[in-house]
């Protein structure tokens, strides 16, 4: 049964971009203080690894219903990301609303990845298990810090915009080298965080370079990271 409902949820949450079309981002109106262009959110392209991570996820739980649905390695992932997806398919709808609220809900949906992931990590099946919920819960890291940053500078806390910026990517940058860390045959989770630090550099290259310059060490600080676990898994 939690099969089932991991390929339900995975599909309801792939299907969340059709039901709400309009989606673009946060409209900057919400905000008290309206968020134009914020530099802390990666370049458009980006966004674009939503394609890959939906349907690695339907992948995944297909696979998991109809060839891992009794394996034990599966079933302690199911029910942690049955939340994520769950609250994943009701993200866009809330978002068009109330960007705070998105706030909290997309890190319960990275909690409750990373919970899913840990193990998912020790075992078998990495090409449908491992890394695609790594790739997921990558870029649900990024896009956490991005939202704590947005809300920060749009609701007139503290430093400002720039300011939030850059906490933004700090933590982004600090909880994904933690995360990768831990997670040495998981490439996809820092694959997917060195891609969104990537598009911050290409946002921001021409006006912010000091934000561009923080991304960049980001990225290739991460992007060390998985070429030395890569070294370390190729000589054992």
């Amino acid at each position: 049964m939690k099969a089932i409902l991991v390929l339900t949820a995975a599909i309801a949450f792939a299907a969340a971009p059709f039901q709400f079309p309009e989606f673009r981002g946060f409209d900057p109106d919400l905000y008290p203080v309206p968020q134009v262009d914020p530099p802390v959110q990666p370049a458009g392209y980006a966004f674009g690894i939503w394609g890959v991570i939906y349907l690695w996820l339907l992948g995944h739980a297909g696979y998991g219903l109809f060839a891992r649905a009794d394996d034990a390695a599966w079933d302690i992932t199911r029910w942690p990301m049955i939340v994520s997806l769950v609250i994943g398919a009701a993200w866009l709808g809330v978002a068009l609303t109330s960007p705070l609220w998105a706030t909290l809900l997309i890190w319960v949906m990275l909690v409750a990845a990373l919970a899913a992931l840990f193990p998912a990590a020790r075992g078998g099946d990495r090409a449908w298990l491992a890394l695609p919920v790594g790739l997921y819960a990558g870029w649900l890291t990024a896009a956490s810090w991005v939202a704590i940053g947005l809300t920060g500078a749009g609701y007139g806390i503290g430093p400002g915009q720039t300011g939030w910026a850059v906490i933004g990517l700090a933590g982004a940058i600090a909880m994904a080298a933690a995360v990768q860390y831990r997670l040495p045959r998981t490439p996809s989770y820092g694959i997917a965080a060195v891609w969104a630090l990537v598009a911050v550099v290409v946002r921001n290259f021409g006006t912010a370079p000091g934000l561009a310059a923080l991304a960049a060490l980001g990225a290739l600080a991460l992007a060390g990271l998985l070429g030395w676990q890569w070294r370390l898994q190729r000589g054992s």
